[in-house]
């Protein structure tokens, strides 16, 4: 049986203002972190002010605060019934003949809602401003010794010319353009000929452009070139989607690059483990709804409320373990990738109901 619409607005309003609230502290919290990091970084980068830096931040800062969605669902709808409960407005409601499962309807309307809203539009929205963070990043970082310090890219290849080491600093995500870039370069004997030192290198079909590049060899002084050439044998395919983590990508552009990793010959589970994550996060936001309303009905007057409330935190937390847990398992291609995203919402969701039942009904 269906609640009143009425009431079900209501309850729903409460729902949407209590998880929004817990979401826009914890984005709140993570950009004012993640803003004074990069200002403690920009001392170290030139042309890095303030302004630019309190937007480099905002770009970052969608994609950090898409993890904690499902624990932002979670302590919202806890706070929502908790606040129902305390002021009585659950009693009201029961002893009007509305069940636990009927007020429970708008919480888990709101969570198939916002779960549907994140994954088609807030997803791609912060894929789209975190590619944006790295072409930044790139440009102001790539000087930086400290930039990106124990996370340097190495790429080795054969062409032509003869071998070649590539270190880099940082890489644009879905681009085949490095910042902060070290070649060296070997003869076909393998023995050691120049090193190059570029701001910046884009693979083209069968070569690397290198911009503001110092060419350092042993039998000569060091020369400067505004663009210098290399050949190489790398498929630019093949180096966009190596440096283009799963995250990064929008989920409705995930088919097309499953699609086009698999023709390169590449394995595609990350972005399909992706794909079936995106696709299995509402009923993740559902689980986090039944999971909080099984420690947020007791009544304030029967005692032993924080107790529950550490109860729901914990199971959280658990749940958050296990969905890691099965999503590692999902990438390392133990366990399918539909069931390393489905089934941590599924259990959460049986358990949760398993646990409604014996409280209300049994």
């Amino acid at each position: 049986m269906l609640i009143g619409r009425t009431l079900g607005i209501y309850f729903a309003r409460r729902f949407v203002r209590t998880v929004l609230g817990v979401f826009l502290t914890v984005f709140a919290l993570v950009y004012t972190l993640d803003f004074v990091e990069l200002l403690r970084r920009a001392g170290d980068a030139e042309g890095a002010s303030a302004g630019l830096m309190a937007q480099l931040s905002l770009y970052r800062t969608p994609a950090v605060a898409e993890g904690v969605l499902p624990f932002a669902v979670l302590f919202g709808s806890m706070a929502a019934l908790l606040q129902l409960s305390r002021k009585l407005e659950l009693v009201v409601a029961r002893a009007a003949g509305i069940s636990a499962w009927q007020f429970l309807q708008p919480g888990l309307f709101v969570a198939l809602a916002l779960g549907a809203f994140t994954v088609g539009i807030y997803n791609p929205l912060s894929a789209a401003m975190k590619q944006r963070s790295t072409e930044i990043e790139a440009k102001i970082f790539a000087r930086a010794t400290k930039a990106q310090s124990g996370k340097a890219l190495w790429i080795r290849q054969k062409s032509s010319d003869g071998g070649a080491i590539i270190r880099a600093e940082t890489a644009v995500e879905g681009t085949t353009t490095l910042a902060g870039v070290q070649v060296f370069t070997f003869d076909e004997d393998g023995r050691f000929a120049t090193q190059l030192v570029a701001a910046r290198a884009s693979l083209h079909d069968g070569w690397w452009e290198l911009s503001d590049v110092r060419l350092i060899t042993p039998e000569s002084p060091p020369e400067s070139f505004g663009t210098y050439l290399i050949a190489s044998n790398l498929d630019p395919g093949q180096v966009r989607q190596r440096f283009t983590p799963p995250e990064s990508v929008p989920f409705w552009q995930l088919p097309e690059t499953i699609a086009r990793t698999e023709r390169a010959g590449l394995d595609a589970t990350r972005y399909r483990l992706q794909y079936d994550v995106l696709w299995a996060r509402p009923a993740l936001f559902i689980a986090m709804v039944l999971v909080a309303a099984t420690v947020s009905l007791r009544f304030f007057r029967f005692g032993g409320v924080g107790k529950l409330v550490l109860s729901g935190v914990a199971a959280g937390f658990a749940l958050y373990v296990a969905r890691q847990l099965m999503e590692g398992l999902g990438a390392a291609g133990v366990v399918s990738a539909p069931v390393a995203a489905w089934l941590p919402a599924v259990i959460g969701s049986l358990l949760g109901t398993l646990t409604l039942l014996y409280q209300e009904d049994g």
